[in-house]
């Protein structure tokens, strides 16, 4: 036998000795580095060696409304959980992107575009003093919107801690690249404070400093750590931050407290500040002079408030799946007021919040507040800003999007800077079923017509998910950053592993993630590992290539009492083949292919067993995939 086999071998290759089998393996192998290693494992988790740094900031800041103008000191405390003693440390200073010769600055079109700023403003630091083993040093070097602090003894690896002090001041920028800023209204200034003081940034066992300068599309990539901070403000003043209140007693009046505890019991909006109220000086806690308010919250990667005289002010409890409560919060000025907009922001907070919570993981913070400013939409750890003019929809939109990113990346702290698919993409994916979610589908979710887009995905300009966003056409950042991952996501979850196997993997993911930082091949490992699929083939292309998906039904044929069906893969991309078989008798029958049909070429027949006539064969009759042509997805019998 052994010898008859090898003849057979022998003779089929001496036939085919100028002819090559088709296959298709190289798109089901390996496309990156995920071997894992001690610090993050091939099974998409945490190392036995992975580490995380942290800081501590206890801040105190004051706000003059006057001139505009922010001044603070500033006392971080570091920790080294790394192996590696560390010589110095890298800090952000972001507002030194407002500057003439920064390097946003500079690296914006003549046109201008999202992400313009003022470019007269730029931060000062003073009095910096870096304190480890006993020993200080001031030393440190700005350059751009980093700041290198020098120690004069390292900072020890497992453990060892640092101090940095200094002070820092600057004046608020009117355009803060739609990210923070001031609006001038009717009844004053709101002030929408972010990247407002200096921060450090990751050491990661990956690259090691992660000193992307901030030059504008790019988000930002921050550890963890608490935050104590005390704002002194115009007695006048009403301001909202990531973290709770601590000394209310001190900062609001008898009246805004009772009001606050009513709130705090309330499934419904009620008034802290109602529209007519916004220069009644009987609310205020002073008739002059400053006020200093306290917030504090913890396992934070960052902070962020909003102060202004105008704000309308309005709150909800929200009811959280562990029995917890929580506020939220809206803020905002009379241009803003009205059911068709402002007067709902609670609302819409409330149930984004919850619905998450619910569905994924649960929300960690005291607080969820929404800032009405002139900004797009911009998110921070449990304060979002969103544009003061959105109005029904739209509002609820930007607002949904924004308290979606608590979990991505404020809770997966994901590197916005590199991969902004990983908070963006995912927040969209996210934001799709909970808006088909809210008021039982009150606004339509944009992605439930996936084809639309097909015109971007054929497009000659297209770039891939992977660009970074500061390097990304902006006319394609939407595509690549939001809704092509997102789309990817939903095919996955609806069309490829169904949502049973990918809801468990998903929360998994974050659950396992959670306040760490993970990398794109984490998230590939952890979704292989949990489901138990080979998706090689799907990220490969999808997330980090430019092919598209394509597939094709060419011929039905029959064969004695059954029908041969041949599909064809016509793009880049292997998919699972889900198709409805439709009979002369009405009945319907949908069935599914596995990818794996497309390991060894494009064309793949399939014997289709039935004593019914077939009339007509439909490839993804629930329209889940962005197939580039929907011409070749239906054979007919009329045909």
């Amino acid at each position: 036998m052994k010898y008859n086999f090898l003849a057979l071998l022998m003779a089929v290759l001496s036939l085919n000795a100028h002819a090559q089998l088709e296959s298709n393996q190289d798109e089901f192998n390996d496309f990156m580095y995920r071997q894992g290693n001690t610090f993050r494992a091939a099974s998409g988790e945490p190392g036995t060696n992975y580490f995380q740094n942290s800081s501590d900031y206890k801040i105190d800041v004051s706000l003059d409304s006057e001139t505009h103008q922010i001044k603070g000191s500033l006392t971080m405390e570091y920790v080294n959980n790394s192996p590696y003693d560390l010589d110095f440390i890298w800090m952000y200073v972001e507002q030194n992107r407002f500057t003439e010769d920064s390097r946003g600055t500079l690296t914006t079109p003549i046109g201008g575009n999202r992400y313009n700023g003022d470019t007269d403003k730029g931060m000062t630091i003073s009095n910096l003093v870096a304190k480890t083993q006993g020993s200080s040093s001031s030393k440190h070097l700005i350059t751009d919107t980093r700041m290198k602090v020098y120690f004069d003894k390292p900072i020890k690896a497992n453990g060892g801690k640092a101090e940095v002090n200094m002070d820092f001041e600057y004046i608020i920028p009117v355009d803060g690249m739609d990210r923070m800023g001031r609006l001038k209204t009717e009844n004053g200034w709101i002030y929408a404070m972010a990247q407002w003081f200096p921060q450090v940034a990751v050491f990661d066992d990956v690259v090691g400093w992660n000193t992307e300068p901030y030059l504008g599309a790019g988000e930002f990539y921050f550890g963890y750590g608490d935050f104590e901070v005390n704002i002194t403000a115009p007695f006048d003043q009403i301001i909202v931050s990531s973290g709770r209140l601590i000394n209310p007693k001190e900062v609001l009046s008898k009246k805004l407290q009772r009001r606050m505890k009513k709130a705090q019991k309330s499934d419904k909006t009620v008034y802290l500040i109602k529209p007519d109220e916004i220069l009644d000086q009987s609310l205020k806690a002073k008739q002059s002079g400053t006020l200093i308010w306290k917030f504090k919250i913890d396992n934070s990667r960052d902070f962020a408030f909003a102060s202004s005289r105008a704000f309308i002010w309005d709150a909800a409890k929200m009811n959280l799946s562990d029995n917890r409560e929580a506020l939220a919060q809206s803020v905002y000025p009379i241009e803003s007021d009205g059911q068709n907009a402002w007067s709902r922001s609670t609302e819409y907070t409330k149930a984004s919040v919850e619905h998450y919570s619910e569905k994924w993981f649960e929300y960690p913070y005291d607080v969820a507040v929404n800032v009405a400013a002139e900004i797009g939409g911009m998110e921070y750890p449990a304060l979002s800003f969103c544009s003061y003019d959105r109005q029904s929809g739209r509002l609820w939109g930007v607002t949904d999007h924004e308290f979606g990113h608590n979990w991505f990346p404020m809770i997966v702290g994901s590197n916005e800077r590199r991969y902004a698919w990983m908070d963006e993409g995912f927040n969209t994916f996210i934001n799709y079923y909970s808006t088909k979610a809210f008021n039982d589908g009150e606004y339509p979710a944009g992605l439930d017509n996936r084809r639309r887009m097909v015109p971007w995905f054929k497009s000659d300009f297209r770039e891939g998910i992977d660009t970074y966003p500061d390097v990304t056409n902006l006319r394609n950042l939407g595509m690549t950053a939001y809704y092509k991952p997102a789309l990817g996501l939903l095919m996955l979850r609806e069309y490829i592993l169904g949502g049973k196997r990918f809801d468990e993997a998903f929360k998994s993911y974050i659950n396992t993630w959670a306040y760490k930082h993970p990398q794109p091949s984490d998230f590939f490992n952890h979704m292989e590992n949990v489901t138990g699929e080979n998706l090689n083939w799907f990220w490969k292309n999808w997330f980090y290539g430019n092919n598209n998906i394509d597939l094709a039904i060419s011929k039905v044929e029959k064969k004695n009492a059954n029908y041969l069906l041949t599909f064809e893969n016509k793009g880049d991309i292997p998919m699972p083949v889900r198709y409805k078989v439709s009979f002369a008798d009405g009945s319907q029958e949908i069935k599914t292919l596995p990818v794996e049909v497309w390991q060894r070429g494009n064309s793949w027949t399939h014997e289709y067993q039935t004593n019914q006539e077939i009339i007509k064969v439909e490839i993804d009759p629930e329209k889940k995939l962005v197939d580039i042509n929907s011409a070749n997805d239906i054979w007919s019998s009329e045909d």
